[in-house]
């Protein structure tokens, strides 16, 4: 979250970046090259005008080339780099949800889904419940 606001905060005015809340309740895969939660929780996407997917550390690079930051990332236009920070960011990635205390990708998920089907169950939840486990 801290990158993104500091991203937000770079970008303010100019409208280079689009940074979705992936975790909203009405966030739409549809809209985002067809991505879902679980997908976009376990690494960073990005989109380019043209809606071409990117992944990992590539979509840092690309953000901060967009805010006029881009030598933060310089170092990634070197293949072997891109690659190594690549495996790098990917263990990060699997595991940031522990390491920062905030539970695992599959407890996200399931707090998500419950959200979301109590969302849609509206007042009614136990005919609903009733309905979904059937």
């Amino acid at each position: 979250m801290r990158e993104v606001e500091f991203l937000r905060a770079k970008d303010a005015g100019k409208g280079k970046l689009s940074l979705v809340d992936i975790a909203a309740d009405d966030y739409d895969p549809s809209d985002n090259a067809g991505i879902d939660y679980e997908t976009a929780m376990a690494t960073i996407h990005g989109l380019d005008a043209d809606k071409k997917v990117y992944t990992g550390v590539e979509v840092f690079q690309r953000a901060y080339d967009a805010v006029g930051i881009g030598y933060v990332y310089a170092f990634t236009r070197v293949p072997a780099l891109l690659k190594a920070a690549n495996a790098v960011y990917d263990v990060w990635a699997k595991y940031r949800l522990n390491v920062t205390n905030r539970g695992s990708l599959a407890e996200h998920l399931a707090a998500r889904e419950q959200r979301l089907m109590g969302k849609a169950c509206g007042v009614d939840k136990e005919a609903c419940e009733e309905t979904t486990n059937a």
